[in-house]
């Protein structure tokens, strides 16, 4: 347990990772000590190691290197030290003052040479920054020069630092043999590829003076657009754009490309292009609310909005379109019927739960702006009756997240998550565990059930099913490594900074979809295939998705979230946690989504008897509940979730282009007769 806290205290991950940090504290604190007595053995083991241990903790704990850095503690000082003590080292083993006069201002030249490469490099890449980002439209009429190479831009700072071994190097060999020449190699090699790297930036540095001002920018961005004709945008931003938001987004990506209308999708957050998913459509990517301003989005008559963001008013403001807020989800959360959705035009829902949930905010939202259009990503989730349990029954876990108060607090992590996997071990299920992507981001209760729960299936792992599944998925890591490289590459991932994506961006010139497809089948049969047919899983990666998982679980224990009511699509038995021991006539007239749950009490007393329901399905009595319940949360299987939708913006369109053309008419001067 002290183990443990320890390592959540340095953010490391385990006992590997905990011993790099105790291994790089010794070898620094063994630097002054071995300077002072002197031990040149000593000095040069202590200084390999904090070289080691810093190097690797790099790669495996950059939360703790973080945390140095807050600490005053950065890389660079870090190397500062390690040159100091070998200073003080040569001087206490008598190195003489010409030698010493030497190493000391090879180091001061070095670390001038480190001061302006890292002044280059800021200024190219402000220099790089463009007012927005493309992706799928040709800009190849805008002169971009090429990003610099890898070698001179990634982890620059790094690379230059490292470039002291050859000094340090050099002067330790020479006070071993009392031969200088070893120094002045080492000193010559140290400051001789630094100047090098310096004037190579410096080239590059030249060539970035000539990138296109923003005004040409946006010329040839309009023009692109002019031709390509948008008609509905998906529009999203978060303040804190990372992977575990962008799923807003790519949630809808495949239900825009199969629009009537041509879409166009904008992004707020450069960090979004990091986590956007695969898609043929034309992207827009623009930080600033006067370059957003810049853009002639004339043709666009609906505006799609995923999320409640502050910078939504930045689009709200185009009066020529209709702006609908669609969500991410289909909760009985208080979000999903928020009385913020005044300012839009519409709300489209899944289905008459939705239309419902918002009747309850009285004096807020009119029912005529309730428009009831399923839910197209859903296509992908497997049927109860498409399922063949294995061996043991799957029971997946996905518990929401802890909110950004205590009043949202919906999680059951905290009460009776590590309770619930404890007694479903105990039971001989198999479990897959997916907990929300912000999980402990906010409590530190949450954070340790997490970490609780994920140690108890390892374990379980470990203790019962792991040899067979290990050998199995070494066997196939290689290819889903590949796969996951191919998908990155389909997905626009991997192509540089701001500059150089921009620069590659084009129009698709061939129909990826089915090779992105194929793909994804084969990474999901691979990965649940290697891992054998009674291993536990932690779901913490954007692969496997969500839906393949549901595909995998015959039973999902859930909170009340969206989750939930997507899960209800597959007809199959779930349980909502009921961490508070509400009476169940109670918990089910609060939220929607119970209406074909079976509830389960904090301490899980309830359990056996539920996954009867898996084990024994004639004995389901909330079978029908739940077919009752898919329609009326989800909407009608005719027509297809995906006709409605597409009914719906066009619908949609064409009332703003009327409305559109009768106001332009009624602005048209008339003729005065007498």
């Amino acid at each position: 347990m002290m183990v443990r806290q320890l390592c959540g205290a340095l953010r490391v991950r385990g006992a590997t990772d905990l011993f790099l940090v105790l291994l790089l504290a010794a070898g620094f604190m063994a630097l002054p000590v071995f300077a002072l007595l002197p031990w040149l053995g000593g000095f040069a083991v202590a200084s390999m190691v904090s070289y080691a241990a810093d190097e690797a903790l790099h790669v495996r704990a950059p939360g703790f290197v973080r945390r140095l850095a807050t600490l005053q503690l950065d890389r660079t000082l870090r190397f500062a030290v390690r040159t100091v003590m070998l200073l003080a080292l040569a001087e206490r083993m008598g190195a003489s003052d010409a030698l010493l006069v030497s190493a000391l201002a090879v180091f001061s030249v070095h670390f001038a040479l480190v001061m302006l490469y890292t002044a280059l490099h800021h200024a190219v890449r402000r220099r790089r920054v463009l007012p927005l980002v493309v992706r799928n439209l040709d800009m190849s009429g805008l002169p971009l020069p090429q990003q610099p190479p890898a070698i001179l831009f990634r982890r620059f700072l790094r690379k230059l630092l490292h470039l002291d071994l050859p000094a340090h190097v050099g002067f330790l060999v020479a006070l071993a043999t009392e031969t200088r020449q070893w120094a002045y190699a080492g000193f010559a090699l140290t400051l001789g590829i630094t100047a090098v790297a310096v004037l190579a930036l410096a080239g590059q540095y030249l060539r970035a003076r000539h990138m296109p001002v923003r005004e040409d920018v946006f010329a040839e961005v309009n023009r692109q657009l002019a031709a390509y004709g948008p008609e509905v945008a998906l529009y999203f931003s978060f303040a804190a754009v990372s992977r575990d938001f962008m799923y807003q987004v790519n949630m809808w990506l495949e239900t825009l490309e199969r629009l009537d209308r041509r879409p166009l999708i904008i992004l707020r957050e450069r960090a979004s292009f990091r986590y956007l998913g695969r898609t043929r459509l034309p992207v827009l990517c623009v930080p600033k609310a006067d370059d957003l301003a810049e853009l002639d989005l004339s043709g666009v008559r609906v505006v799609l909005y995923p999320g409640n963001a502050g910078k939504n008013v930045h689009m709200l403001r185009i009066a020529e379109a209709k702006h609908v807020f669609i969500g991410h989800g289909d909760s009985d959360k208080l979000a999903s019927s928020n009385r913020v959705s005044k300012v839009y035009d519409e709300i489209w829902v899944a289905g008459r739960a939705g239309r419902d949930r918002y009747r309850r905010v009285r004096h807020a939202i009119s029912d005529a702006a309730i428009v009831e259009v399923g839910r197209p990503q859903l296509a992908p989730i497997q049927l109860h009756t498409d399922r063949v349990p294995g061996v043991r029954p799957v029971v997946m876990y996905a518990p929401t997240w802890e909110g950004w108060s205590d009043d949202d607090c919906h999680t059951s992590l905290i009460p009776m998550g590590v309770r619930l996997v404890e007694k479903l071990l105990a039971e001989d299920v198999r479990v897959i565990y997916k907990p929300h992507p912000l999980t402990g981001k906010r409590s530190a209760e949450a954070a340790e059930a997490d970490r609780a729960i994920r140690e108890l299936l390892h374990a379980d792992n470990e203790l019962h099913r792991a040899a067979p599944a290990q050998t199995d998925l070494a066997a196939v890591r290689p290819r889903l490594t590949e796969i996951r490289t191919r998908l990155d590459e389909l997905a626009g991932r991997q192509r540089g900074d701001d500059a150089q994506r921009t620069r590659e961006a084009r129009l698709p010139e061939l129909d990826d979809a089915a090779e992105w497809h194929t793909l994804h089948a084969e990474w999901h049969r691979l990965f649940w295939e290697s891992h054998g047919a009674l291993r536990h899983h932690v779901i913490l990666e954007q692969l496997p998705t969500l839906y393949e998982c549901f595909n995998q679980a015959d039973m999902l224990v859930s909170d009340v979230s969206s989750v939930v009511a997507d899960f209800v699509a597959s007809l199959k038995p779930y349980v909502l946690t009921n961490a508070h021991d509400l009476p169940d006539e109670e918990f089910r007239a609060a939220y929607t989504t119970a209406g074909g749950a079976y509830l389960l009490d904090r301490d899980c007393t309830q359990l056996p008897d539920i996954l009867r329901s898996v084990r024994e399905p004639l004995n389901d009595p909330m079978a029908p509940e739940r077919r009752t319940l898919k329609e009326y949360v989800l909407g009608p299987d005719h027509p297809t979730s995906m006709e409605r939708f597409n009914t719906a913006v066009n619908a949609l369109a064409d009332k703003g282009a009327a409305e559109l053309a009768e106001d332009r008419t009624l602005l048209e001067p008339t003729d005065l007769v007498g």
